[in-house]
């Protein structure tokens, strides 16, 4: 399993595959298992490139000198040119997205294309925001993810009515449950504050290339509802894809759907 240091920290990633370049961003509280099936799929074809957020996964805390989005966006840009790799596609999904469309914006001539899935650009609302930080904060002072918790947290990640005895599921309630004091305190809880605490970027999105930028949302996802992917499609003039059966995580529940789209976009992107 490759790992660089980025910022004083082992940042690690999966690299699987040859071809032109897709990065892979996830969403916060996941690790890079959410894109296995657009793995498995795209590394058919393409150079698949998977960095694990810090404390996700195998990665390393959160640097010190990490307070915003564009500094997620600066590491994976490190992580890139350590690789040597200069051009590629980012799909973005949820903070992937947040930091990917800054990526794009600040780096677009390496951009091949940019797809932000279940994302918004935009600051987080307050009743969202001020929900969220009281979930961290409770968080760090018991340095756990207790049960009451576990189940607030965990269906905001899926659609409505989902069985909750799903593999993929059960297997993201116990990820939680698992997770270290110190991860958390030093790692996750941090980057959460640095998610929903961010700015809005909004207005910056009509700089994006149209012809280059995709956006898709799952057509059940609470967090971050379809309404918020169509306003940023219409401000980047791009296409919008609503994923069916499917809420935030997108990925995992309609990958078929997912993967389909992802191989049409990448097929029909200009040189």
């Amino acid at each position: 399993m490759p790992f660089v240091t980025i910022d004083g920290q082992p940042l690690h990633f999966l690299d699987q595959g040859v071809g032109e370049v897709v990065v892979l961003g996830s969403s916060y509280l996941w690790d890079s298992g959410m894109w296995a099936p657009q793995i498995a799929t795209l590394s058919q074809h393409y150079r698949v490139i998977v960095p694990e957020l810090w404390g996700h996964g195998q990665s390393g805390p959160l640097p010190e000198n990490t307070r915003s989005l564009d500094d997620l966006a600066k590491q994976v840009l490190a992580l890139l040119d350590q690789l040597g790799i200069q051009r590629f596609t980012l799909v973005g999904l949820s903070v992937g997205g947040m930091w990917g469309a800054r990526l794009a914006l600040a780096a677009p001539e390496r951009v091949r294309g940019l797809v932000l899935m279940d994302t918004y650009a935009g600051a987080e609302p307050a009743p969202t925001q001020q929900y969220y930080f009281s979930m961290l904060k409770m968080i760090e002072d018991v340095g756990s993810v207790p049960a009451p918790l576990l189940d607030a947290i965990v269906p905001i990640f899926f659609r409505p009515g989902i069985d909750p005895q799903l593999p993929y599921y059960q297997a993201f309630r116990t990820s939680l449950s698992t997770w270290s004091g110190e991860r958390l305190r030093d790692s996750v809880v941090p980057l959460g504050r640095l998610i929903f605490g961010r700015d809005d970027r909004l207005a910056a999105l009509a700089a994006l290339d149209a012809n280059r930028t995709l956006v898709m949302c799952g057509e059940q996802d609470k967090p971050r509802p379809p309404s918020e992917a169509r306003e940023m499609a219409e401000l980047i003039g791009c296409q919008y894809i609503g994923i069916a059966e499917a809420g935030h995580i997108s990925s995992i529940e309609n990958p078929t759907f997912v993967n389909d789209a992802l191989l049409a976009f990448l097929s029909e992107l200009p040189a």
